[in-house]
C-alpha cells in the first residue's frame, strides 16, 4: 500500500495513527518512505557517522532491539527489490510517496480551491482519506478517523486472515 498526496497533507501524521491500529490488530508492518534527494539517519559525531564519513559503502549499527543500515547506492531501486530484500515477515509494506509505483494506494488530501485529488488521475487509488468530506467516485473517510480506514485496508487488501481483533475479518 502507498500513501500518497501533496506535500503538508498530513501522510505521515495519518500512518502515526494507522500503524497501531494495525499492530493492535496482530499485523506486521514495514515502512518505506521514499525521498527525493539524499538524506542522512545517523548523527553527526556519532560512530556509525564517523565510518559513513570516512568512507565506508555500508555502515551498519545493531543492538539487541534493532539494526539499522546505510548503503550507498548508484540508482533508485525499484520498490519491489527493495521489499524482497529487506522486508522480512512483514504483513503490510506501507510507502510513503512511490506515487509512479502501481500499486493499492491510499490518496490523503486536503480540500484547496482549484486542487483536485490526485485519484481523479491515477486508477491505482483505492479510498481518499479527506480533511472533510468530498464527492468521488471511490470510498472517502475523514482523514482524522483512522479506524475505519484500517477497516477498510484491512478487508480490501485481503488481510483478514492475519489481522485479529474489532473489524478484522
Amino acid at each position: 500500500l502507498s500513501v500518497i498526496g501533496r506535500s503538508n497533507t498530513g501522510k505521515t501524521t495519518l500512518l502515526e495513527k494507522l500503524i497501531p491500529i494495525f499492530r493492535s490488530r496482530g499485523l506486521r508492518i514495514g515502512t518505506i518512505k521514499h525521498h527525493a534527494r539524499d538524506f542522512d539517519i545517523d548523527k553527526e559525531g556519532k560512530d556509525s557517522y564517523r565510518h559513513k564519513k570516512a568512507g565506508a559503502n555500508i555502515a551498519m549499527i545493531t543492538s539487541p532491539e534493532k539494526i539499522a543500515l546505510v548503503e550507498d547506492v548508484g540508482q533508485d531501486y525499484p520498490l519491489a527489490e527493495l521489499v524482497k530484500h529487506y522486508m522480512r515477515d512483514i504483513d503490510l509494506v506501507i510507502t510513503e510517496g512511490y506515487k509512479r509505483e502501481h500499486m493499492p494506494k491510499l490518496e490523503v488530501y486536503v480540500h484547496k480551491e482549484g486542487q483536485k485529488p490526485l485519484a481523479e488521475e491515477d486508477p491505482d487509488v483505492i479510498a481518499i482519506a479527506a480533511d472533510k468530506p468530498i464527492e468521488a467516485h471511490l470510498p472517502v473517510f475523514l482523514r482524522d478517523d483512522p479506524i475505519p480506514i484500517a477497516d477498510f485496508l484491512i478487508e480490501r487488501l485481503k488481510l483478514g486472515s492475519r489481522a485479529q481483533g474489532p473489524g478484522s475479518s
